[in-house]
């Protein structure tokens, strides 16, 4: 790992519950020496992606965090776009639903939405990075990615997040192969063993899968009728968000009866 990349790394141990984090955590967080760690923060928080807390001394996400995401925002407006297709699907179907966008070997939330209908919510830290082997999303970006890409991950270190992930590469295959067929991930337990969720692939220029969509709830509520209506809306949502974000979908995905034609002719 190289310098910049292990000083640029630190930045994603933020979270909405992690606003704030001081020299001694960071070298806890990190596992590396105090010196080192030290002289990262230092040229980060020169650099203006951090700054220290005028009290605690803690680092907490710096001003050049908010002009490179409004530059981002305004080129290429990901989150503003695909911020009414989340929210009315999530409204739709009743539950959590989040949007992310593959980053390198893992996805990066963008967006998410929970109607708030129940007494038991399904918690979503929208700091994490989603592991593609233990995730719907992640599941629903491996089976349409390009073999080579799949290769990559499941010839890696695949993490068991509970007891019920899937790390063996064989059984990850077989699944990829019935996720592609019908065009909708489901796992229950995989990454939280209180949740399940389904996730659906969303494709840029040339039909290349891009990101994710997922819906996600309790799994007391997983009934097999609700986890059917969420999957015929989800697989409706990555159409809509594949047009809305200038993509198109492969000839490859099965898409619902009624947005074959359309979708093909997009």
């Amino acid at each position: 790992m190289g310098t910049i990349t292990k000083a640029l790394e630190m930045l994603n141990f933020f979270s909405d519950s992690r606003p704030q984090i001081g020299l001694s955590d960071f070298v806890r967080l990190t596992g590396r020496d105090k010196a080192t760690v030290h002289r990262h923060l230092v040229e980060l928080e020169q650099n203006g992606f951090l700054e220290q807390h005028p009290g605690t001394r803690a680092y907490r996400l710096g001003p050049a965090i908010l002009r490179l995401s409004a530059v981002r925002e305004a080129t290429y407006p990901v989150r503003s776009i695909l911020r009414p297709v989340v929210t009315e699907l999530a409204e739709e179907v009743g539950e959590l639903v989040h949007a992310s966008v593959l980053q390198g070997y893992r996805l990066s939330p963008v967006f998410h939405h929970d109607p708030m209908l129940h007494g038991t919510q399904v918690h979503f830290d929208q700091a994490e990075m989603l592991p593609l082997h233990a995730t719907s999303s992640g599941l629903a970006v491996l089976a349409y990615a390009p073999e080579p890409f799949r290769r990559s991950i499941l010839g890696g270190d695949l993490v068991a997040y509970t007891e019920r992930t899937v790390t063996d590469p064989a059984t990850l295959h077989v699944l990829l192969d019935e996720i592609h067929a019908g065009g909708v991930s489901r796992l229950s337990g995989a990454y939280d063993g209180e949740v399940t969720s389904q996730g659906v692939p969303v494709f840029g220029p040339g039909g290349s899968v891009t990101g994710a969509l997922s819906a996600a709830l309790p799994s007391v509520r997983a009934t097999p009728g609700t986890l059917d209506r969420i999957a015929a809306a989800l697989r409706a949502g990555a159409v809509r968000a594949t047009r809305v974000l200038g993509g198109e979908m492969p000839a490859r995905y099965p898409l619902p009866p009624q947005t074959t034609l359309e979708a093909r002719e997009v």
